[in-house]
């Protein structure tokens, strides 16, 4: 059985796991990635099947960490252009933009319906 994972996509990572058109469509959405094509679901099964591998870790009293150098002060400079100020010139390749910021992702991306994806994972 699986159990639920917070924030973050229901999915069991069983090793020959296929990736249905329902978790397919749900992490669509989440990632704002298209799936479209045999490939991008061949590759989404990939990742998962080498995702799974982190399940064989004992991770039994293990504390959780926030960074790996969290026993030490980490300095921070100071955030200041020292060269290529170059905001303007940058912005302009933006699609959207407000302020002086890149608007990403720049709109909703139009994803398929479940129905065009089915003939995709039916193949593979």
């Amino acid at each position: 059985t699986c159990s639920p994972l917070p924030f973050f996509v229901r999915i069991c990572l069983f090793v020959q796991q296929k990736v249905t058109v329902e978790v397919l469509d749900h992490l669509e959405r989440l990632a704002l990635v298209d799936f479209r094509d045999s490939e991008g679901v061949e590759r989404l099964q990939k990742a998962i099947q080498f995702a799974d591998q982190l399940h064989e870790v004992n991770t039994d009293g293990v504390e959780p960490m926030d960074s790996v150098l969290e026993d030490r002060c980490l300095y921070l400079r100071e955030d200041d252009v020292t060269e290529g100020n170059c905001t303007k010139e940058l912005l302009q390749n933006a699609r959207e933009k407000v302020e002086e910021y890149f608007v990403a992702p720049p709109g909703n991306i139009p994803l398929p319906k479940l129905e065009e994806r089915e003939t995709f994972l039916q193949g593979s």
